[in-house]
């Protein structure tokens, strides 16, 4: 999307009408949640916060400081099946290369006509014919903007690591989200029914992902087909209403110091995912509205894992992000429906269909109150909610 100066707000965009929300918990498993009680009564350390609060835009006083959530070295296991996806594509993954610009799988594009419901674009595709075919992601750009100028440099990125990946143009560069959600579905129906590689894509493994408007259209598109493996909109703007009927795992990515889509906004967007819809929603320190629109880590590293998780199933990518990003810097808030689960696992963490979180807060300093009723003598605040097993 352009820049901010050049684009006229209307009176539906996010404005300042929406109250803030605070939202700085981490839902983690419920085993996960006893195992950190465990910890915290046993050490004698001062108490850490298990979760992020760090808000404060680059551009604002000095905030508070809360205590950073330690990154973690994920254990490439598969844990919910016993012989693994059979989509999964690639090496073992690893925190370096999650936040590389390239995969390991050479790359090849073609050029996409306009017509078939889409101003046309571009596709990218891995050339390699041994791994079978590949899932597929649609792109879909901000209002006036065009995915060659903004979004381009994701394609032969996500075809690197192994998706075929369809960049998309709009029929009228103000169409608004409902029409970027249609030319979204649109185009992944001409790159599974109609395109020269149709044959190298899986159409039972399809995802989209969108940039402001664009975004927007990504959770439109996720609402009207159900069956798409994964949505994730980038700084979206919703104009159509909020996402209540989405059931497509959605990742929501956001800066703070974007003043066109604002993180009160965003908070709000987030919240209105239903409860069993598998989501995240995280903010990135200092990012403004134009962060998707260049090639960068802290989109990279989060942006795969979530399309690896659930489009092919490969649950060695999940450690990612649960129960926390595994590399936190850069992000000032984040919230997830863990453990992730993509469609066609099994594990005893989760029964389908039942949603149910926990939330692990260690207050500082020791000995003051935490709750009602509470000595606070440990300085801990251990909550469960949603439904399910009571603990």
């Amino acid at each position: 999307m352009p820049v901010a100066s050049t684009h006229a707000r209307t009176p539906e965009e996010p404005g300042a009408t929406r109250p803030p929300r605070r939202s700085w918990r981490i839902a983690v498993p419920a085993a996960l949640a006893l195992g950190l009680l465990t910890s915290a009564v046993a050490t004698t350390a001062p108490a850490t916060a298990v979760g992020i609060h760090r808000t404060a835009p680059a551009t604002a006083a000095p905030a508070p400081q809360h205590p950073a959530l330690p990154v973690h070295t994920p254990r490439h296991t598969t844990p919910t099946t016993a012989a693994g996806s059979p989509y999964q594509r690639g090496p073992d993954p690893t925190l370096a290369g999650v936040a590389a610009t390239r995969g390991t799988f050479a790359t090849a594009q073609l050029s996409v006509p306009p017509g078939n419901g889409f101003n046309g674009g571009m596709i990218y595709y891995p050339t390699d014919r041994s791994q079978g075919t590949w899932g597929a992601v649609a792109i879909v750009p901000g209002y006036t903007a065009r995915f060659a100028d903004e979004e381009a440099w994701m394609g032969h990125w996500l075809a690197s690591f192994g998706f075929v990946v369809i960049g998309v143009e709009t029929n009228s560069r103000t169409d608004f989200d409902t029409a970027r959600g249609a030319q979204l579905l649109a185009a992944l129906d001409y790159l599974t029914q109609k395109s020269p590689v149709r044959d190298r894509v899986d159409p039972a493994r399809l995802s989209v992902v969108g940039h402001s408007m664009g975004g927007g259209g990504a959770l439109v598109a996720a609402e009207r087909r159900p069956s798409l493996k994964a949505a994730v909109g980038l700084a979206p703007f919703k104009p159509s209403g909020n996402p209540t009927s989405d059931r497509v795992p959605t990742m929501i990515m956001g800066g703070t110091a974007d003043t066109t889509v604002t993180p009160s906004y965003l908070d709000g967007l987030s919240a209105a995912l239903p409860a069993t819809t598998e989501s995240a929603y995280l903010q990135l320190t200092g990012a403004n509205h134009l962060f998707p629109t260049r090639a960068n880590a802290q989109v990279t590293r989060l942006l795969i894992p979530w399309l690896k998780t659930f489009v092919d199933q490969d649950t060695r990518y999940t450690p990612f992000l649960c129960p926390a990003p595994a590399d936190p810097s850069g992000i000032s808030k984040y919230r997830a429906t863990c453990p992730l689960l993509p469609a066609g696992t099994t594990t005893g963490a989760r029964t389908a269909g039942v949603a149910y979180s926990s939330t692990v807060e260690v207050r500082q300093p020791e000995g003051r109150p935490t709750g009602q009723g509470g000595t606070g003598s440990s300085g801990l605040d251990l909550r469960f909610t949603g439904s399910g097993p009571q603990l």
